[in-house]
């Protein structure tokens, strides 16, 4: 990119902007330095030096591990420890990345590297239901997943994308490079704010920008009237978690001139390996057709090079509109773990996610396969049950639990956020479904306990709620 478009803004963050010459020199200060350690280990926030370490790790042949600023510090000790012999690289070390001087050598690093296969990035899960463990994605892996959904170049100069989700999630990372691929310039914002995220958008006229559910549900509560006044924003990705279907319609009415994608992807993929494009959002608001009306709900169809495919509880192909486990393939795809790789010997990987295909190839998550509740013997996925909460006046929040009954083996919690009757809730959901799905409990909560991209945490719910309603 350096060489075609060296003069073009690459990144621009907290006031300061880099070309593409400028992050090509930067970085290769940074592997002067980082070559001498076993990894390089970010801990900060967005930051125009964050491009600037990965891409000096890259050029060093090391590891570089963007880690989660926000935990607790022993969490971080114990992430830190996971690391000997690796350089951090804290907030006050990021503007020095910045102000390098000229590396005295152009090339710093042995052209033989030991690794015919290095890796590029080592990314650590959320620990939603387990501890974080990290996911290796290596070169090929980013690499892959670049060269299938980017054309080189194709973007103008007036293009810019607008990155808020944070540097350790796979989405910060993926679209620094696959923005940085195309040629948009990539404007960071270093928290989120619903307010700033707006101005920002006006102020920089960026045309693309990704956002998680959590943060486009409080976008779409700071757009004062019916038009969000985005004139340059052609491109609205969410993803990374499960977005609600009323705050998905609303943005698509408050935002009218931008295409909208909702991208389904783990870290374990090196991003999205489906998605739902912006001409799918149209036809689903627009249509009468059922089936058609139903795909706002679904994650899209697979991305060029990705295979996916449902499976039954006894690890055999399911039919068409049936419910299973989702497996995918694809060179984008690691599914490796500190060395250990958990494909299976065609090369699938397990999601652990539940979903089901239609017959177009459409693909519909309705949740963890860890998350679905047992009644009476019969297997039940909160996401049905949450849809229809949300669907209730006054509900802007739903998480349904399983949580242990001696007669049931498991009854059915609602915790939501918002107003409403309890009993009118519940006799809601049983006129929609079956009444094995009506929850046998409702309770409040001002807020839902989740990672900061949006991602429930069920394990923090599921006991407080044994506690409360064992």
């Amino acid at each position: 990119m350096a060489a075609s478009a060296g003069d073009r803004t690459a990144v621009t963050a907290g006031g300061r902007s880099l070309t593409a010459a400028e992050l090509l020199r930067l970085a290769h200060a940074a592997a002067h330095r980082f070559r001498h350690y076993r990894a390089v280990l970010y801990l900060g926030a967005n930051h125009a030096a964050y491009p600037v370490a990965l891409f000096g790790a890259a050029v060093a042949g090391v590891p570089f591990v963007p880690l989660n600023y926000r935990l607790g510090d022993v969490q971080l000790i114990s992430l830190l420890s996971r690391h000997p012999g690796a350089l951090v690289l804290r907030p006050a070390d990021l503007d020095a990345l910045l102000d390098a001087p000229e590396p005295a050598s152009p090339d710093p690093v042995d052209p033989t590297p030991e690794d015919d296969d290095p890796i590029a990035v080592l990314l650590y899960t959320s620990g939603t239901t387990a501890a974080p463990k990290a996911a290796v994605l290596r070169h090929r892996h980013l690499l892959a997943y670049v060269l299938n959904t980017q054309e080189f170049q194709s973007s103008g100069e007036e293009d810019a994308a607008l990155v808020a989700v944070p540097p350790y999630h796979v989405a910060g990372l993926m679209n620094l490079m696959t923005n940085l691929y195309s040629g948009r310039r990539v404007v960071y914002l270093d928290a989120f704010d619903p307010e700033a995220w707006l101005r920002t958008v006006r102020q920089e006229r960026v045309s693309h920008a990704m956002v998680v559910p959590t943060m486009l549900a409080r976008i779409v509560a700071q757009v004062q009237g019916e038009d969000a006044d985005t004139p340059t924003l052609r491109s609205l990705a969410y993803g990374g978690a499960r977005a609600p279907l009323p705050v998905v319609e609303q943005a698509l009415r408050k935002f009218p001139d931008t295409g909208f994608a909702n991208a389904y992807g783990l870290t374990e993929t090196a991003s999205s390996i489906a998605v739902l494009g912006p001409e799918d959002h149209r036809e689903a608001l627009a249509s009468d057709d059922p089936a058609v009306r139903d795909r706002l709900g679904s994650v899209g169809r697979a991305l060029p090079g990705i295979e996916i495919q449902i499976r039954t509880e006894d690890d055999r192909p399911a039919e068409d509109g049936t419910t299973g486990l989702v497996f995918v393939r694809g060179d984008q795809i690691s599914g490796e773990y500190g060395g250990r790789s958990v494909l299976d010997p065609e090369g699938w990987f397990a999601t652990r996610d539940r979903g089901r295909l239609d017959a177009d190839g459409y693909l519909f998550i309705e949740g963890r396969a860890d998350d679905t509740i047992i009644r009476g013997g019969e297997n039940i996925a909160p996401a049905e049950i949450e849809d229809v909460l949300l669907s209730f006046p006054g509900i802007t929040e739903a998480a349904v639990l399983g949580v242990p009954d001696p007669e049931w083996g498991q009854r059915i919690v609602a915790v939501l956020v918002g107003t409403g009757d309890a009993e009118e809730i519940r006799q809601w959901v049983r006129d929609r479904l079956r009444s094995s799905r009506t929850p046998d409990a409702v309770v409040f909560r001002p807020e839902l306990p989740k990672t900061d991209t949006g991602k429930l945490l069920r394990r923090t719910l599921l006991a407080e709620l044994e506690t409360t309603h064992a």
